[in-house]
């Protein structure tokens, strides 16, 4: 144990997310691909991001939401010649496929989950142990993507923003998944455990799909509209809610913030200005370098930097990044 409180397991992955790289298995995501001659235009019609323009080899983040506006799903459009790969979190994966089979009506566009397993690559090294695993030829585009070899297998490796520091995510067969994932680690990267990334995700401020957004959100409740929306493509569903907030300066009744802790709390811990409720902890983590932190949902009210509030027995100070 560690004196800021973390196992010894835990300070060494994160000292090796930070100072070289780190491998995470990524199993709550999965692969929805789509096909046909008119699924950029139907997923234009769809997604908050502009797909429709895209050439082979590019991508994108964006969201799937309801006609209120509430986020059914965060997802990772990538552009390939004959298809479109829809990286997706696991448990979206059915109601996602049934809403665009739904939106579709005679569309020439097929919806089919791909077998598949995605790795995570992070750390300023992340790119050299992929070249040493076997190929990195990734433009420096944000959302590029290529069919690349790995340990001798066909891996499709993409640009991932969405990982915690900026990173790269490889989408390789369930037969595939054990030679690569040795290769990364035998080319440097060392494996991560779901704590040690939640820690690095809290401390660059990265919302996920499932602990931190859920259909009770509005994108602009996250923080993420800039990366995940479009503000010129045309209608799509959900867009008259992210054009009439953004019409209003963005402004909603509640924010995903950083948290700095006085004690670790528990996800779900409540945030309180006297006696009324404020928000929640979505997720909590302890920092080497920071001791407890945390991301939350902090009603507008209370949301300025440096406003201090209570969660359990722990004071909270509310913070827009964590230096």
């Amino acid at each position: 144990m560690t004196a800021s409180g973390l196992t010894d397991t835990i300070a060494a992955e994160y000292a090796a997310a930070r100072e070289t790289a780190g491998l995470v298995e990524l199993t709550d995501r999965a692969v929805l691909e789509a096909t046909g001659p008119q699924r950029l235009k139907f997923l234009q019609g769809m997604l908050s991001n502009d797909v429709l323009d895209l050439p082979p080899g590019r991508g994108c983040l964006a969201a799937l939401m309801t006609v209120k506006g509430h986020v059914q799903a965060l997802l990772r459009a990538l552009v390939d010649k004959d298809a479109v790969a829809l990286e997706l979190p696991a448990d979206r994966l059915e109601l996602v496929e049934r809403t665009l089979n739904h939106y579709k009506v005679a569309a020439p566009v097929r919806f089919k989950a791909r077998a598949t397993v995605v790795l995570g690559l992070l750390g300023p090294q992340a790119s050299e142990v992929v070249r040493r695993a076997g190929t990195d030829v990734l433009d420096p585009v944000p959302g590029a993507h290529a069919q690349v070899s790995l340990a001798g297998r066909p891996a499709l490796l993409a640009h991932a923003s969405d990982l915690p520091g900026g990173g790269r995510v490889a989408h390789v067969s369930p037969e595939d998944a054990p030679a690569v994932r040795e290769a990364l680690r035998a080319a440097g990267a060392r494996p991560l455990g779901r704590e040690t990334v939640d820690l690095l995700r809290v401390e660059a401020l990265r919302p996920w799909y499932g602990p931190d957004v859920t259909e009770d959100n509005l994108l602009h409740e996250t923080g993420l509209v800039g990366e995940y929306a479009s503000s010129t493509k045309g209608c799509y569903i959900g867009q008259e809610v992210v054009a009439r907030l953004d019409a209003r300066g963005g402004h909603v009744n509640k924010e995903l913030r950083g948290l700095t802790l006085s004690a670790p709390v528990a996800a779900g811990t409540r945030l309180l200005a006297g006696d009324k409720d404020v928000g929640r902890v979505t997720t909590p983590a302890v920092s080497p370098r920071l001791g407890p932190i945390a991301l939350g949902y902090v009603h507008r009210s209370h949301f300025a930097e440096g406003t201090v509030l209570r969660a359990g027995e722990a004071s909270a100070t509310v913070v827009t990044s964590f230096r």
